[in-house]
């Protein structure tokens, strides 16, 4: 039978985006996402949280207090969430999928991808 965990994070940042190719002014966020996998259940379990939490933190780790426009040439949202996908997706075990990522900038905007 195949079923989902989760896993939440969080990690403070500053950023700017470029708008209609202009940079607005720097400033930082709490940044708060979710992660969710996907995989059969063995043994009574998908995953062991600890482990999934190990693979997160080394994937936002590059990510906390730094200025994420020195890591990307455009640091939105979207791609800041595609780039932690990226990097959990490839330290999960073969016969798990990362099915989801949400990242919400602050309390009011996020985004979200399912894989």
């Amino acid at each position: 039978m195949k079923a989902r965990i989760r896993e939440k994070f969080a990690f403070d940042a500053a950023h700017a985006v470029k708008i209609n190719g202009e940079l607005e002014e720097i400033h930082g966020h709490t940044f708060r996402g979710e992660i969710f996998i996907e995989g059969e259940i063995k043994e009574g379990y998908i995953m062991d949280f600890l482990e999934l939490r190990r693979i997160l933190d080394n994937a936002i780790a590059p990510l906390r207090h730094k200025n994420l426009n020195k890591l990307f040439e455009n640091p939105t949202t979207e791609n800041i969430a595609l780039w932690i996908a990226e990097r959990v997706r490839k330290s999960l075990p073969e016969d798990i999928k990362l099915h989801k990522v949400v990242l919400w900038e602050g309390y009011e905007n996020g985004v979200e991808f399912e894989f």
